[in-house]
């Protein structure tokens, strides 16, 4: 009888960790950003629920969601500090299970919170505090996520594996998109408002315990169990999670900007019916999954500092253009669609590099740490103020091209930071050192 030699995981056939490390890797983010799209696609009738008490402006009552949503994003940092730290030392797959309870958990509460017309100013502060938690979660999830992903990609396959995360985060926008808008459809305006938002966000329990069930079953990443542990003295640079947060400044803010508060900014500035919001919502988050995973391809063969500056100089050539037509009345629905459709890949042109791009930037001791904190930071300003900034300004101003300006200004940042180098980047490839012991480690398993 011949001896059996057991294969590590991630050596069979080159196909790297397999389907189910993949799919718990990313799982949370479809969660985390299912919520986050809901919220922000129900904005309109949150702030009528939660904080517009009788005789409220509608667009006071949105800058204030706005303002809990934003806060939300505030919380992020410490998040990615707590988990990130819990998971580099203790391990990835514990802490991310802990951490997709949390987003869960919060997601299903604010289904079954009583609104202002029952409790009154107890309404918008529970929504707050379950904003809150969201946010800590939120902030753990990216850096673990990213570091499972890239920790058990093969050589050479960083970018692919990675855009799996954004991907998910795609996915999870057009989840939210899609049951908020079969919501409304088979409800109506009315009993939607009264009742039927709570739907959308009860879903969290059956996804969170999907969630949960393939979290349980991940192993510990390679990366973690064979280098974590030989190199106690590193530390975090603050340089390189400056320069990593800044590049991925105008991802952030442009894609927040037409994947998530689109529909809001659709219908308080150009008064677009809500169903219309969401279906151009859907048409731009479409036009971002069909960009991602190409994008991550990509940036394996050229690299990821070209793919993510391309995708920067079209959003701050592009973006008022867009704005422009969309607020063209006699503009061709089809041209419109297609425009929507573009800028989304645009932002997924960022989004497909660059979670390898972040967990490039940091070694495996404080890789959770140093990238989840570099995105929550971008995030906290230039995403979770998005909606906030954008709904003032244009109120205060009447400039209904303040999105495109506020994109472009935030990507031009990004432009300005990818054209710096890090000290282990090569000029434009990405074959630093990090990545050359990640292959020696790979081949050192699979032997």
């Amino acid at each position: 009888m011949s001896e059996t030699r057991r294969v590590p995981q991630g050596c069979t056939a080159g196909r790297g960790p397999g389907v189910r490390a993949v799919a718990a890797g990313s799982v949370g983010n479809f969660v985390e950003w299912y919520e986050f799209a809901v919220y922000g696609f129900l904005a309109t009738v949150l702030a009528e629920r939660f904080f517009t008490p009788a005789g409220g402006g509608a667009v006071e009552g949105l800058v204030r969601t706005y303002a809990s949503f934003a806060l939300a994003f505030f919380f992020r940092p410490l998040g990615a500090v707590l988990f990130g730290g819990l998971g580099d030392r203790y391990g990835r797959r514990p802490v991310l299970i802990g951490v997709v309870a949390l987003m869960s958990g919060a997601t299903a509460l604010i289904g079954a919170l009583p609104t202002y017309g029952a409790v009154g100013a107890l309404a918008p502060w529970l929504l707050t505090l379950l904003r809150i938690v969201q946010g800590l979660a939120a902030g753990g999830e990216f850096g673990g996520a990213v570091t499972v992903l890239t920790e058990f990609a093969p050589p050479g396959r960083r970018g692919l594996y990675g855009a799996w995360q954004s991907f998910t985060v795609a996915l999870g926008l057009l989840g939210g998109a899609g049951v908020t808008a079969v919501t409304a459809a088979v409800l109506g305006t009315e009993r939607l408002s009264a009742w039927g938002w709570r739907l959308p966000f009860l879903l969290a329990v059956p996804l969170g315990l999907l969630a949960l069930w393939l979290r349980a079953g991940l192993t510990e990443t390679p990366a973690f169990l064979e280098r974590a542990a030989k190199s106690p003295g590193v530390k975090l640079g603050w340089g390189a999670l400056v320069l990593a947060a800044a590049r991925v400044t105008g991802w952030a803010a442009a894609g927040y900007t037409f994947l998530v508060v689109l529909p809001s900014y659709l219908q308080s500035a150009l008064h677009t019916g809500f169903a219309q919001a969401l279906l151009a919502a859907a048409v731009a988050n479409a036009g971002f999954a069909a960009a991602i995973l190409p994008a991550g391809v990509l940036s394996d063969r050229v690299g990821r500092r070209p793919v993510l500056f391309a995708g920067a100089v079209l959003v701050v050539a592009g973006a008022l253009p867009v704005l422009d037509l969309l607020q063209d009345p006699g503009a061709p629905t089809l041209a419109k669609a297609l425009a929507l459709a573009g800028a989304g890949a645009v932002v997924g042109l960022m989004a497909g590099p660059g979670p390898a791009l972040l967990a490039e930037m940091f070694p495996s001791r404080v890789r959770w740490t140093g990238l989840g904190l570099a995105y929550a930071l971008s995030n906290a300003v230039f995403s979770g103020c998005a909606g906030l900034i954008i709904t003032e300004a244009v109120r205060r101003t009447g400039n209904p091209d303040v999105p495109g300006y506020y994109a472009a200004a935030a990507c031009a940042v990004s432009a300005v930071a990818l054209l710096k180098r890090a000290p282990q980047e090569g000029r434009w490839r990405h074959g630093q050192p990090e990545e050359a012991a990640h292959e020696a480690s790979w081949r050192k398993r699979c032997e």
